[in-house]
């Protein structure tokens, strides 16, 4: 058996990583970066609350696969819309006008 303190922690240390680089970065690759980690956050509690239970169905694994693959599927969007937007601006700063 698994002592929880170890996951919860860093669980919380890759979410609040993952918030600090939504809130205070511009550039959108680290931005969804910073998206990508608080997903990562919340697979890896899913896992654990699963582990730590006494739950027969896997649910928590289950829903971290869920998980794993939206992710990857908004990875694939948001870096297409990332690079027409490079494409039609020359930069992807967010905090920059377009003109």
């Amino acid at each position: 058996m698994i002592h929880a303190a170890g996951p919860y922690l860093l669980a919380s240390v890759l979410v609040g990583l993952g918030v600090y680089g939504v809130l205070a970065r511009r550039n959108a690759v680290l931005m969804l970066v910073g998206a990508e980690l608080v997903l990562g956050g919340g697979g890896l509690l899913l896992v654990t609350a699963g582990a730590l239970g006494a739950d027969r169905s896997w649910t928590g694994q289950v829903l971290t696969l869920f998980v794993i693959t939206i992710a990857a599927a908004e990875v694939v969007v948001a870096l297409a819309v990332i690079v027409a937007a490079y494409r039609r601006r020359g930069r992807i700063d967010l905090g920059q006008d377009a003109g």
